[in-house]
């Protein structure tokens, strides 16, 4: 299983419910191993990129209200991305 981890800033964080929010929001994602926020609005995911993807990960968190800022396209997560292969 190919696990890759990235950390992804996005908007939507007010207050300690929002991080309960986001864990409702990402509940039983397919490929999803682990998904960490914080109230700066910095989420670390970890998820078996044969099974999912970055981009179904953040539509899932779009829906639920968090969204990455403006320039947070691919130039944004290029300079923000970390991986781990397992």
């Amino acid at each position: 299983m190919p696990e890759v981890t990235e950390t992804v800033t996005v908007t939507g964080f007010r207050c300690e419910r929002c991080v309960s929010r986001l864990a409702v929001v990402l509940e039983g994602q397919d490929g999803l191993v682990a998904a960490h926020g914080n109230l700066m609005g910095e989420v670390t995911l970890t998820f078996d990129d044969a099974r999912t993807s970055r981009e179904a990960l953040l539509a899932a968190m779009r829906k639920g209200g968090f969204h990455q800022p403006v320039g947070g396209g691919a130039e944004y997560a290029a300079l923000h991305r970390r991986f781990t292969v397992a």
